[in-house]
């Protein structure tokens, strides 16, 4: 499968200062902001705010 320029990968970062990261594609169509998510983050135990890193 062909990598494509509508589809990048992106570095989703902690917002809790922690460091841990998530790598993970996007869609720059149906979301052309900067991504954010709900994720688990290790090292605080808890789900957190992770956003797009560029």
């Amino acid at each position: 499968m062909a990598r494509s320029e509508s589809r990048p990968v992106v570095t989703l970062r902690s917002t809790a200062g922690t460091g841990r990261s998530y790598a993970t594609r996007k869609n720059r169509r149906n979301d052309p902001d900067r991504l954010e998510l709900r994720k688990f983050d290790s090292a605080v135990g808890r789900h957190v705010l992770f956003r797009e890193v560029r």
